[in-house]
């Protein structure tokens, strides 16, 4: 008689399952860390391949980090970068905020929390570098849409809680960009159990700025042997130089604008 009836499971039940799901998968990732430092937003993260990337850029001001299932969140930001470049053409590119931007992952993530059957394992970051410090904008999203305005620092993945943590009590205000990444190193390194610290090279990490300094596409990826000046301590090398660009074409935020012949420019992805 029972064959036929349905299973009944409760809003509060359902909606705890579908939490527990999403947080198991993103603790299964590495973690990554994004902090301001004096000229702008640094993203770190622990990412051995060189083409599966977890930190992108958006558009001129904006990037974008995550942790979770690669293809979901890789989806995430292709559909922001797709918004930013047609709300930049239709209006006006200073209409495109990170703010706005949020608020369409907020949506799109609380609709699929609530109405698919699974829910998306990731955890996102938006950050918008402004005119100064204080102008600053980093958004972290989670996989019911749920949306945090962070000041300084956030850190998302497995053990996020230990590394923010860490990460408050060194944190302040007007680091330089080789001191920030040295703390956001350390703070991805530290063993949450209790153990020794771990060894992370250039080699193991995937890192990003927004650099206040630059004109227009202030975003910027940080690799190879300027990567490991900033690291060492040993190296006198603070900040990351100026890059010159030859046109305004190949400074372009859409590579697809560039025109052909152009040399790439040393920070693109």
């Amino acid at each position: 008689m029972t064959a036929g009836m349905p299973f009944y499971v409760s809003p509060e039940q359902l909606m705890k399952d579908r939490a527990d799901f999403a947080r198991k998968g993103i603790a299964r990732g590495r973690s990554v860390v994004v902090l301001g430092y004096d000229h702008g937003i640094a993203f770190v993260a622990e990412n051995r391949s060189r083409s599966l990337h977890k930190i992108g850029e958006i558009y001129d001001r904006i990037a974008f980090a995550a942790v979770g299932k690669y293809n979901e969140f890789e989806n995430l930001r292709v559909a922001g970068v797709r918004y930013a470049d047609l709300r930049g053409y239709s209006y006006d590119r200073s209409d495109v905020t990170a703010r706005g931007l949020a608020n369409a992952y907020a949506q799109t993530l609380g609709t699929v929390f609530t109405q698919e059957s699974k829910p998306y394992e990731v955890e996102i970051v938006v950050a918008e570098v402004g005119n100064d410090v204080e102008d600053d904008q980093i958004y972290r999203l989670t996989y019911d849409g749920s949306v945090a305005d962070e000041r300084g620092l956030v850190a998302m993945g497995g053990a996020s809680e230990q590394i923010e943590e860490r990460l408050t009590e060194q944190w302040q205000p007007g680091l330089t960009l080789a001191q920030a990444l040295q703390l956001a190193v350390a703070g991805l390194a530290h063993d949450p159990a209790g153990g020794a610290d771990r060894e992370l090279g250039p080699d193991a990490l995937e890192v990003a700025v927004l650099d206040r300094t630059r004109s227009r596409r202030t975003f910027r990826r940080i690799n190879g042997a300027l990567l490991g000046q900033l690291l060492s301590e040993d190296d006198p090398t603070d900040d990351a130089p100026p890059v010159d660009h030859d046109s305004p074409r190949q400074a372009a935020s859409n590579p697809q604008t560039q025109r052909h012949g152009d040399e790439p420019t040393p920070d693109s992805d």
